[in-house]
């Protein structure tokens, strides 16, 4: 039933809602990029962040972030590279870096997971990715847990929740 929800909710996203809360890649907000570093890559994600069924720390069944799960383009959808657990991101050209949530801020649209810096912890290769000192997620559409549906009858149970993304990667 989860994957039926999930290809509904993909089917929208892929659509093309709305997007007027959208900014563009050079108008990052101070907050996600303190640091003033340069942008030389914007990419376009679609895919889907995971959630388990599970208790949380307060010991109350909700639907806990796993991992994401997403295909990156060029902004002329040109392939390049995948988006997965970790968070990780490995380009088509071999590079590969591994970051982690320094800043994040609501996105300001209803239901979409929030905007993040993400400070690159490691670089593996010498591809497009690995010249990045920090990646920022923005221009974010759905991928918010669901509210409800996790109890102790789907404990262990996974939902796939359609989004869309820019990640800005930045030197």
């Amino acid at each position: 039933m989860h994957r039926l929800i999930a290809a509904g909710a993909l089917a929208a996203v892929l659509a093309g809602q709305p997007a007027s809360a959208d900014v563009k890649a050079g108008d990052i907000p101070a907050a996600l990029n303190p640091d003033k570093l340069a942008i030389y890559l914007e990419t376009e994600a679609t895919g889907v962040q995971i959630y388990a069924c599970g208790k949380n720390a307060s010991g109350a069944w909700a639907w806990n972030f796993k991992a994401p799960e997403a295909s990156l383009t060029d902004t002329a959808k040109k392939p390049l590279g995948k988006h997965y657990a970790g968070p990780t991101w490995e380009g088509l050209d071999g590079g590969k870096v591994v970051a982690g949530v320094k800043a994040n801020m609501q996105a300001p649209t209803a239901g979409a997971i929030p905007w993040l810096l993400l400070e690159v912890k490691s670089h593996e290769g010498s591809g497009t990715f690995t010249q990045a000192k920090a990646i920022v997620r923005m221009n974010t559409t759905g991928g918010a847990a669901q509210a409800q549906g996790c109890d102790e009858a789907h404990s262990g149970s996974e939902s796939r929740v359609p989004y869309t993304a820019t990640y800005v990667f930045l030197k």
